[in-house]
């Protein structure tokens, strides 16, 4: 198979696929190893969620048993509910004896109270509240193995695959498994889809009726550092270790991390807190392309223009590790040469970017203007260039 043609152009190499191998392309995404970081969790991934770069990943696509991380899916299941109109913040619910047996942490209700959905959401995950999933799922699916069977349902279609529930609280069993990596889509879903509920997580206490002052704090062990901390939820069993989907903002930058396994509640402090300051004092964020700017040109064929300019589809901003931020290659992939007519914007060619550290990283470029079919002397000079070129090459090669 031929190899692919490369040409330089200015600072980027850049690499076109002859058509004939259109059918052919395959560039396979190679993960990379990434900014060196020893978390002592199992399990670990950590999101730049303002640019999408994967920081850290450890076991990450591993189901494993969540813990009460999994009512994050239950709080999604609500939000969603309240976003359509299926139900309101005021909206009661009822409390059946199952709810009011769940053992573990809980809100205490009894069958005679009638929490609002309100309620219900700061019981969650303020108190991470057992009783309160299963109200909750009784409350929208009519029992909690319905609830659970919509729960994997919906983390299918928000694109967790690797996730299966078979109770709304996280409460321990064979086929309530999560990945992080799902876990981490999940919170970026509740941070993207729901500004409006995300101010619950950072709520510090609460405690429904008086009923409970021991288990009115948050266990979220970053809320009040004052490192921009301001979610999720925490997780523990013993099977899963203590776990905790995490979020911190600072400046225009939000971090998304889940970490699980470890073996006391002082290890996951230290390792969250670790990773926020990691997150944010080791990458600096950075403009390497704008989309005014070309990167390079590709090739056209047939056109009044020999050549496109290939230009970002919108400024491209990079995370780079802030103390060899230089390092990085790129090179600009297309299938050419490109066929005239072209109209400015059309989708060309893709920049693969390689941060040292970081995983590779695909943005597309555009035409950055038309180029018209080329007339009766274009037509002419080029098929007179491909006959030159077929000759020269030799019996071989013009096969």
């Amino acid at each position: 198979m031929p190899t692919p043609s490369p040409t330089d152009t200015g600072d980027i190499p850049v690499r076109f696929f002859p058509r004939f191998l259109a059918a052919a392309l395959l560039i396979c995404h190679l993960p990379l190893a990434a900014a060196a970081f020893d978390t002592t969790a199992k399990a670990a991934i950590v999101l730049d969620q303002t640019t999408g770069t994967v920081l850290l990943e450890k076991n990450a696509d591993e189901p494993l048993p969540p813990a009460s991380m999994s009512k994050l899916m239950t709080l999604y299941m609500l939000f969603d509910a309240l976003r359509d109109g299926r139900v309101s913040l005021g909206e009661q619910f009822s409390v059946s004896t199952k709810a009011k047996n769940m053992g573990g942490s809980t809100m205490f209700l009894n069958e005679l109270d009638r929490p609002t959905a309100d309620e219900l959401i700061q019981g969650i995950i303020v108190s991470s509240g057992n009783d309160a999933t299963v109200v909750v799922a009784e409350g929208l699916a009519g029992s909690e193995e319905a609830f659970a069977e919509q729960m994997t349902a919906m983390a299918k279609k928000i694109g967790m695959t690797q996730s299966t529930f078979a109770n709304a609280s996280g409460w321990p069993h064979p086929y309530q498994r999560m990945s992080l990596r799902d876990l981490a889509i999940l919170a970026q879903h509740l941070v993207e889809e729901f500004p409006e509920f995300y101010q619950y997580f950072k709520q510090s206490e609460f405690d429904y009726k008086n009923r409970s002052p021991a288990n009115r704090f948050n266990r979220n062990p970053l809320l009040g550092l004052g490192i921009g901390a301001d979610g999720l939820k925490t997780g523990h069993t013993q099977e899963a270790g203590y776990g905790l989907v995490g979020s911190a903002k600072q400046g225009d930058r939000r971090v998304i991390f889940v970490i699980s396994g470890l073996d006391t509640q002082e290890a996951r402090t230290q390792e969250a807190e670790a990773i926020v300051n990691w997150s944010f004092r080791h990458f600096v964020e950075k403009t390497v392309a704008t989309h005014d700017a070309p990167v390079a040109q590709a090739e056209v064929w047939m056109g009044a223009e020999q050549t496109v300019g290939l230009v970002p589809a919108e400024d491209i901003k990079l995370l780079l590790p802030a103390l060899n931020d230089e390092k990085v290659t790129a090179e600009v992939v297309y299938q050419g040469p490109v066929n005239a007519p072209i109209t400015k914007g059309d989708r060309l060619a893709e920049l693969v970017i390689t941060p040292e550290g970081l995983p590779e990283i695909r943005r597309p470029l555009v035409a950055a203007q038309d180029v018209a079919a080329g007339g009766f002397t274009v037509k002419v000079r080029t098929a007179a260039e491909h006959l030159i070129a077929r000759f020269l090459a030799g019996p071989a090669e013009a096969m």
